[in-house]
C-alpha cells in the first residue's frame, strides 16, 4: 500500500484515520501516494493558527517576516529536484511545464521577501499622507493598513500546487496572517513536501503554516468574521463558497479567481507586414501547450481580421504540428498529460461542445504519442476555428481547461472589442500589432474588463514576459466570470490581509504613529 500523506494541522503532523484516496501517475497510471484528512479537529486547528500562528507573525516586523520568506526560498530552493520529479510523476508535465509552477513560485516568494526588506521594521503601514479635519490644522486624519487578526484559508487548484501556494502564502506571510491551504485532491502531493520541507527546517513559529490534504467539507464553517478565504477553481464552487454563512453573515473576505475565456487579439494592419501575426501564432501555440492547457490565464479565444482568418489558421497549425505530445520522462516530448483521468474526460466532453459551433483547423490526435498509450491521460491540441464569430456562443461561453483554443473572425476594429468582451470578464488579454498609438488605445478600452492587458510588438517580441506568465509585480485577477478577484500586484497583495482604519487624531499624537 502506498504511503499516507501527513497534514500538518494544530501544530503537529496527524495523518487521516480513513483509507486515503490515492494519487496516480498521469501517464504511467501507477498509484503514488494517499491523502487523507478525515478525523482532523477542524476547531483545534483553527484556533491554534488564530491564536498562536497570528500572534507570533504579528510580533515581528515587515523585515523579518521578509527574512522568514528569503529562509523558506533557500530551503525550496535546496530541493528542487525532488519537486522537479515529484511534478513529472503527479502532474504529468515535462521539465520546461514544471519550471513554470516550481521556480514560479519560488521566484514570487522571493519577490515578497524583498518586499519586505524594503518596509522595514514595522508592524503596520501608513496608508496615505495626513489630511485636515477642519479649519484648525491641529486635528488631523490619518489612515492605517493593520494585519487582520485571523487566518487566511487557501483553497487551490490542482494546475500550480507549487506557484498557488506560495504566490498567496508570501502575501499573507508577509502581512502577518497564518496560512492554512487545501490543496487540490490530484496533485496536493506537491504542495505537502513543499510545506513538509519548510516546517522540518524550523523557520516558521507554530501555526503559522498548515496543510489539510483531503477534503474540504467542514473549512468554510471554521471561519470567523477576520479571516480571509482566498478559492482558484470552477465559478460553480466560487458560488458556493460565496453564499456560505461565513461570507454572509460574519462578512469574511473573499477572494475569487474563477473560469476566465482569455483572448488574443490581432490588430487590423494594412501595410502588409506579417511581424504580428506570427509573434500571434508563436504566442497561441505556447499557450496552448504550456502544462497542456491547463492554465487559469491560457488562451482560448484568438480574433483576427477577416482577410487573416485562413493565413492565421495555418500558422498557427504550422507551429503546432511541431508539438510531440507523451510521456514527460522522453526528452523528445514537449507536452506532457492533463492530470488526471477525470481531468481528461472534462476536456474531451468540452471539445465536442465546441465542435457544434466550430470547424476542425488542426487536429493533433491524429499524430501517435510518444511513449504513452492510449490509456494515458495524454491529448494532443486541437486548434477549432469560426469565421462567423458572432453566432458561436459556445465558444464565447464554454471554457475547455486543456489544450484546446478557438480561431475567430471579425470585421473591423470595433466588432474585435465587442466579441473580446463576450467573454464577460477575463483575468489576460493579449494584443499584437505594430502600431504603438492603436495598441494603447484598445488596452485602455479593453482594461475595464480584464485583469490584465498583454501587449506583444516587435520591439519586444524577445523580451516580453510571456500572454498566460503571471508576474508577481503585475496584480492577478479580473472581473466579471473570472471571479472579481485580484492578488499579486507587488505591495497592492498585501491590502487583502490588512484592515484599513482611520486614526483622527492631534498631529502631536500622529507623528508617533
Amino acid at each position: 500500500m502506498t504511503e499516507l500523506l501527513a497534514n500538518y494541522f494544530a501544530g503537529r503532523w496527524q495523518t487521516g484515520t480513513g483509507a486515503g484516496t490515492s494519487l496516480y501517475d498521469p501517464v504511467l497510471g501507477t498509484e503514488l501516494v494517499r491523502i487523507d484528512s478525515t478525523g482532523l479537529d477542524l476547531a483545534e486547528g483553527f484556533q491554534f493558527a488564530r491564536e498562536q500562528g497570528g500572534a507570533a507573525l504579528r510580533a515581528l516586523t515587515y523585515r523579518e517576516r521578509g527574512a522568514m520568506l528569503r529562509a523558506i526560498v533557500k530551503v525550496l530552493q535546496a530541493n528542487r529536484e525532488a519537486y522537479y520529479e515529484i511534478s513529472t510523476a503527479n502532474s504529468g508535465t515535462v521539465k520546461n511545464d514544471t519550471a513554470v509552477d516550481v521556480d514560479g513560485g519560488i521566484f514570487t516568494l522571493g519577490t515578497y521577501a524583498k518586499l519586505g526588506e524594503t518596509l522595514g521594521d514595522r508592524r503596520y503601514l501608513l496608508d496615505g499622507e495626513l489630511a485636515g479635519l477642519g479649519k484648525d490644522p491641529l486635528f488631523q486624519s490619518q489612515h492605517l493598513l493593520v494585519p487582520t487578526r485571523g487566518v487566511a484559508l487557501f483553497i487551490n487548484a490542482f494546475n500550480f500546487p507549487s506557484w498557488g501556494l506560495w504566490e498567496k502564502a508570501g502575501p499573507a506571510l508577509l502581512s502577518g496572517v497564518p496560512v492554512i491551504v487545501k490543496p487540490a485532491t490530484a496533485t496536493a502531493w506537491l504542495t505537502q513536501r513543499m510545506v513538509q520541507d519548510v516546517i522540518d527546517a524550523g523557520i516558521l513559529p507554530a501555526g503559522t503554516l498548515s496543510i489539510i490534504c483531503g477534503s474540504s467539507k467542514g473549512l468554510m464553517d471554521q471561519l470567523q468574521s477576520f479571516d480571509v478565504v482566498s478559492f482558484t477553481g470552477s465559478a460553480a464552487t466560487a458560488a458556493v463558497i460565496r453564499s456560505h454563512p461565513a461570507v454572509t453573515q460574519h462578512s469574511v473576505r473573499v477572494n475569487i479567481e474563477a473560469d476566465s475565456i482569455n483572448s488574443a487579439l490581432l490588430l487590423p494592419d494594412r501595410s502588409g507586414d506579417n511581424t504580428a501575426l506570427d509573434l500571434l501564432a508563436k504566442e497561441v501555440s505556447r499557450e496552448m501547450t504550456v502544462k497542456s492547457g491547463q492554465k487559469c490565464t491560457a488562451i482560448r479565444r484568438i480574433f483576427v481580421p477577416e482577410a487573416l482568418y485562413d493565413s492565421a489558421a495555418a500558422a498557427i497549425s504550422a507551429r503546432l504540428a511541431k508539438t510531440t505530445v507523451g510521456n514527460p520522462r522522453n526528452e523528445i516530448v514537449r507536452m506532457g498529460a492533463v492530470v488526471s483521468q477525470e481531468q481528461l474526460q472534462s476536456v474531451k466532453a468540452g471539445l465536442e461542445q465546441l465542435k457544434t459551433q466550430a470547424e476542425v483547423l488542426f487536429d493533433g490526435a491524429k499524430q501517435s504519442l510518444v511513449d504513452a498509450d492510449a490509456n494515458s491521460c495524454c491529448i494532443a491540441p486541437t486548434l477549432l476555428g469560426a469565421r462567423d464569430a458572432d453566432t458561436a456562443q459556445i465558444i464565447h461561453d464554454t471554457e475547455v481547461f486543456g489544450p484546446v483554443a478557438s480561431l475567430l473572425a471579425y470585421r473591423d476594429l470595433e466588432h474585435a472589442k465587442a466579441l473580446v468582451r463576450r467573454g464577460q470578464g477575463s483575468l489576460v488579454t493579449s494584443l499584437y500589432g505594430t502600431d504603438p498609438a492603436a495598441l494603447a488605445a484598445v488596452a485602455a478600452e479593453l482594461a475595464d474588463s480584464h485583469g490584465r492587458v498583454h501587449i506583444i510588438s516587435p520591439d519586444v517580441a524577445s523580451s516580453q514576459t510571456g500572454h498566460g506568465n503571471v508576474m508577481p509585480q503585475s496584480i492577478h485577477g479580473g472581473p466579471g466570470r473570472a471571479g472579481g478577484g485580484e492578488e499579486l500586484g507587488g505591495i497592492r497583495a498585501l491590502n487583502f490581509y490588512h484592515r484599513r482604519s482611520a486614526v483622527q487624531a492631534s498631529t502631536e499624537v500622529l507623528k508617533h504613529l
